[in-house]
């Protein structure tokens, strides 16, 4: 998690990038998000990792909406894409955000189980209102990182030797 809006996603970029440069081989997910002129909001974006395809898993629903702006067609395509990924295998798998979908069971939330049990490290981002959902399913095996390049660098270290 972190404190200002919308840093968690180019933080987890920036992590994705630097272990990739590494060699490590990742599977996932992050965010990046585009803004578009004329609107209060964003376009959502997820770059599958280690190089794509780049997935719009938004929706534009208006200047006057307050709904959940997430598509479900495109983070299930993600999700297909990623797996597509893990299962050629990984070391890493790094998901931008255990939000709504994750909580009511869907989402990455079996392709995180997958990578768990194949013994694959996970990078999850959070935020505070799905918290408790995330702690439910980990069942004792999540670990607080502090939201910094360093710290989250250092977990990946010792989680991918483990």
């Amino acid at each position: 998690m972190t404190a200002g809006r919308g840093a968690l996603d180019p933080l987890l970029h920036e992590v994705a990038e630097r272990v990739l440069t590494r060699g490590l081989r990742v599977a996932g997910i992050v965010q990046i998000n585009t803004d578009r002129p004329g609107c209060a909001r964003c376009d959502m974006n997820a770059l599958v990792l280690p190089s794509g395809p780049t997935i719009r898993i938004s929706q534009s629903l208006g200047p006057e909406a307050r709904g959940c702006r997430l598509d479900a067609d495109g983070l299930e395509t993600a999700v297909a894409a990623t797996q597509a990924q893990l299962s050629q295998g990984a070391d890493l798998l790094i998901i931008n955000k255990f939000g709504k979908q994750e909580a009511a069971g869907r989402g990455f939330r079996p392709l995180i189980a997958d990578a768990l049990a194949q013994g694959v490290g996970v990078l999850v981002g959070v935020n505070p209102l799905n918290l408790s959902a995330l702690m439910d399913f980990a069942d004792g095996l999540a670990e607080e990182v502090p939201p910094t390049t360093d710290a989250l660098i250092g977990w990946i270290d010792a989680s991918v030797q483990a």
